[in-house]
């Protein structure tokens, strides 16, 4: 296969799945349909992504079954070419609000024991932190939050005022660090949510795995329930089977550092989301979901911020809609 004539394909083709780092290019074959990945050129760095996805993928192919292979990757021009997974994305078939199909909560406990079965992810840095060492992992991830919180203060600090995210937005966080259990590190995710999942004849299969860390399976969890907004009967259930499907070591602790864990994942979302829909309404789109959506995705998530910083008052829609539109003017 001309793996620069696929690309050059995608690049022309002009209508494209975008996340925040790549865009994602379905592309025909004689061989059949491919995806070919295309990094956004000055994407803001909200998330850590210290591993090229290509790298991740070739690691966890012989312990997870249900991703993308990865069938070419390119250093220059930057690009990757991964399988086509038929099927419906998640939110398409059960957005918010709607449970998810039965099978799906079974899919989701298994890619999770299946990654506490990947030995190591290459080429950690050294300065990474040391297995166990939770606290030192979850320090990084509020390091970045704290960072992006610093980069654009400044710039939409009318933003931030009308939405209410205080000038310290962390301060409650390091005190959760402290008291992390150590638990042994492995390979997580970090970004299961209903976009990054294809349901087909039963099967979901795992997207976009560019945010892959080396750290706290606890952590992993943490981020999927955030992301996803589960009924409260799905969430109960959900952890109930990862409790009992994970080994031990990995749920030491489990319950308290969720929590914390939590609350991270919350204030993240406030201060990072509203960034970036607010650049989303500024050049108009392209929106990963309806605008009205996209209000009311932020109003959730500024109201689950709010309760982290103890502010009473729950911020209205149509409040957030005037925030994000006018990027807090």
């Amino acid at each position: 296969m001309n793996w620069r004539d696929l690309y050059e394909r995608a690049r022309a083709h002009g209508d494209s799945a975008a996340g925040y780092y790549n865009d994602n290019i379905r592309v025909d074959t004689p061989d059949g349909p491919v995806i070919v990945r295309i990094p956004i050129h000055g994407a803001d760095m909200m998330d850590l992504r210290p591993w090229r996805e290509d790298r991740v993928l070739a690691a966890i192919a012989p312990h997870v079954r249900d991703a993308p292979r990865l069938l070419h990757a390119s250093d220059a021009p930057p690009f990757q070419v991964h399988e086509f997974i038929a099927g419906d994305v998640l939110n398409d078939v059960a957005p918010r609000g709607i449970p998810v199909p039965p099978h799906v909560l079974d899919d989701v406990v298994r890619l999770f024991t299946q990654l506490t079965r990947v030995p190591r992810l290459p080429d950690i840095p050294a300065s990474w932190p040391a297995d166990k060492d939770t606290t030192a992992f979850a320090r990084l991830l509020s390091g970045l939050t704290q960072r992006v919180y610093d980069t654009f203060s400044a710039e939409y600090a009318a933003l931030f005022t009308a939405l209410a995210i205080p000038a310290d937005p962390l301060t409650s966080v390091g005190d959760l660090w402290r008291g992390l259990t150590p638990r042994p590190f492995t390979c997580v995710h970090a970004d299961v949510h209903r976009r990054n999942m294809i349901v087909g004849n039963g099967v979901t299969t795992f997207l976009d795995w560019e945010l892959a860390l080396w750290g706290d399976s606890v952590y992993d969890l943490a981020v999927h329930i955030h992301k996803m907004g589960y009924q409260p009967e799905e969430q109960d259930t959900l952890i109930t089977r990862w409790q009992a499907a994970m080994p031990s070591d990995h749920t030491t602790g489990w319950r308290k550092d969720l929590d914390a864990y939590l609350t991270h994942e919350r204030i993240k979302s406030a201060i990072v989301d509203s960034v970036r829909y607010s650049q989303l309404f500024a050049r108009g789109g392209p929106y990963p979901y309806p605008e009205h959506q996209l209000v009311e995705s932020m109003t959730t998530k500024l109201n689950a911020a709010r309760r982290c910083w103890r502010i009473p008052e729950p911020a209205a829609p149509d409040m957030v809609e005037a925030a994000l539109r006018g990027g807090g003017r």
